[in-house]
């Protein structure tokens, strides 16, 4: 085996291996026959010597001046710019979406970092009077110590910037756990940082099973803020974990994503929307449309276009320009789909078009799955409910506007939705009566930009933003400040009444 393709921890800035002198692979979802690397089988004792780190470089990293901290930001952008086409194929590799996906990944991690680099030149508090003469008011922002990050597989470079970008530009340190089945991008995205100039011990990096490192990294008195991003049924333990000790946690889970189409839509784009939204990185994203609801009047000609398409996509291996749909990620997420499409075959949803594993020649290597979708599904139906996380897509019907918002907001979770009409009233009152995080009007339920904040409601999140200048306020806190130069002791609201 290739050196190249053992991966090693990062500790405190040197690439070392696990005390617990194991490893594991990782192959390529779309041909297991691809050995993508070997990286650490990471134990407790690896997690407290990060974090044992973490808080040491925490001392003088907090110290550096915030414009210098974002030009280092600003050289870890460029780099990662320079290297985004082989960064993308590694993703690939790793996780299976398709090349141009992992570009727009990538080019999301570019955008993160560049955008908190400049925040090092604003981190803006507020100056305000004071109720007192002689007397001066201001808030400024104050990092909090080491944060510790959980991220998924299907975002595998993005995730890890939102995260480690404001957390670092607020002069945070940090400590990432990067998801079992796609370590070898964060790899990259920590090696770029080291090697532009990220000091030691600012940026550190175990390998290895949630199970066995989330109770270390959590748990461990050192961290103060936890951010992770996966399932509502973890996130919810985390959020349990951290509540003890009252560490800060940020929760980014589960979505079960609605578009509406009104009876005046532009037909072609609201297929256009659910084929991007359904079926764009297999269906692995937590905003993705897995619910579409039609106004009855064009339910069928929308179901018949929109089958037709779906029939028609290219799925292969994401490394070849021409796929439009790569594997999912492995055997577990295999599993679950097809177990979710026999639960809407048994509920009695109507099987449009796929449904089942693809089989044969390249196939048989890989984990890939039909683009689904079923019609008629009514909300009593699980596939209505519950969070599949695969190409899979439930459509239903609606026969007036306020009808299709109570129909959005029938979920446990609140994350994304969209509205496709020609009508600027309907568009506004969707807008506004759909209780979502995210909302779109004539584009998919995917789709955000990182200069907005990201997160959604009710069993989606903790009340947090990722992205944005929304990011800030997870990773770092307020101190109000007054400086009194009257010279004599001031009681507010006693010596001014």
């Amino acid at each position: 085996m290739s050196d190249s393709n053992i991966h090693k921890n990062f500790i405190n800035g040197a690439w070392v291996e696990s005390k617990s002198g194991k490893t594991y692979e990782n192959r390529n979802p779309a041909n297991t026959d691809e050995l993508v690397g070997v990286f650490q089988k990471s134990n407790a004792d690896d997690v407290k010597m990060a974090i044992d780190a973490a808080s040491e470089a925490y001392k003088k990293w907090r110290l550096v001046p915030a414009p210098k901290r974002g030009e280092i930001l600003y050289r870890v952008a460029q780099r990662t710019l320079a290297e985004k086409e082989s960064t993308s194929r590694d993703m690939t590799r790793e996780m299976g979406k398709i090349i141009k996906e992992t570009r727009g990944d990538v080019q999301e991690a570019i955008d993160m970092t560049f955008y908190m680099a400049g925040e090092g030149r604003r981190l803006y508090g507020m100056t305000t009077p004071s109720e007192m003469p002689n007397k001066f008011n201001m808030t400024i922002r104050q990092p909090l110590g080491v944060c510790a990050f959980i991220t998924p597989w299907n975002f595998p470079m993005a995730i890890p910037a939102w995260k480690m970008m404001p957390a670092l530009i607020c002069g945070n340190t940090v400590v990432i756990k990067p998801a079992t089945d796609t370590p070898l991008s964060v790899v990259n995205l920590v090696r770029i940082c080291a090697e532009e100039g990220i000091p030691p011990g600012v940026v550190n990096m175990v390998t290895g099973a949630g199970s066995a490192l989330g109770d270390p990294l959590i748990k461990n008195p050192a961290v103060r803020v936890v951010s992770f991003t996966g399932s509502t049924a973890v996130g919810r333990k985390v959020s349990e974990a951290c509540a003890s000790t009252f560490k800060h946690a940020c929760l980014e889970m589960g979505g079960k994503n609605v578009q509406i189409v009104m009876d005046d839509a532009k037909l072609e784009l609201a297929v256009d929307g659910a084929l991007w939204g359904a079926f764009g990185t297999t269906g692995q994203r937590c905003t993705a449309t897995s619910r579409v609801i039609c106004h009855k009047d064009i339910l069928d000609k929308f179901t018949a276009a929109l089958a037709e398409r779906v029939k028609k996509l290219k799925v292969g291996n994401g490394l070849d320009e021409s796929v439009e749909m790569g594997p999912v990620v492995n055997q577990q997420q295999v599993d679950t789909i097809l177990e979710y499409i026999e639960i809407g075959k048994k509920e009695g949803g109507k099987l449009l078009t796929g449904g089942e594993r693809l089989t044969g020649g390249a196939y048989d290597k890989g984990y890939f799955i039909q683009p689904t979708i079923f019609g008629g599904v009514t909300q009593d139906m699980r596939i209505w409910k519950e969070e599949i996380f695969g190409p899979v897509l439930g459509i239903g019907s609606f026969s007036t506007l306020d009808e299709a918002i109570a129909m959005a907001n029938d979920t446990p979770y609140g994350l994304s939705a969209s509205i496709f009409t020609q009508d600027v009233n309907r568009a506004y009152t969707a807008m506004r009566d759909v209780y979502t995080g995210i909302f779109y009007v004539n584009a998919p339920t995917i789709g955000a930009e990182t200069h907005l904040p990201f997160g959604g409601t009710k069993e989606t999140g903790n009340g947090h933003r990722e992205a944005s200048e929304a990011a800030l306020d997870v990773f770092s806190e307020w101190k109000s400040v007054y400086v009194d130069f009257s010279g004599s002791l001031q009681r507010p609201q006693i010596d001014n009444q």
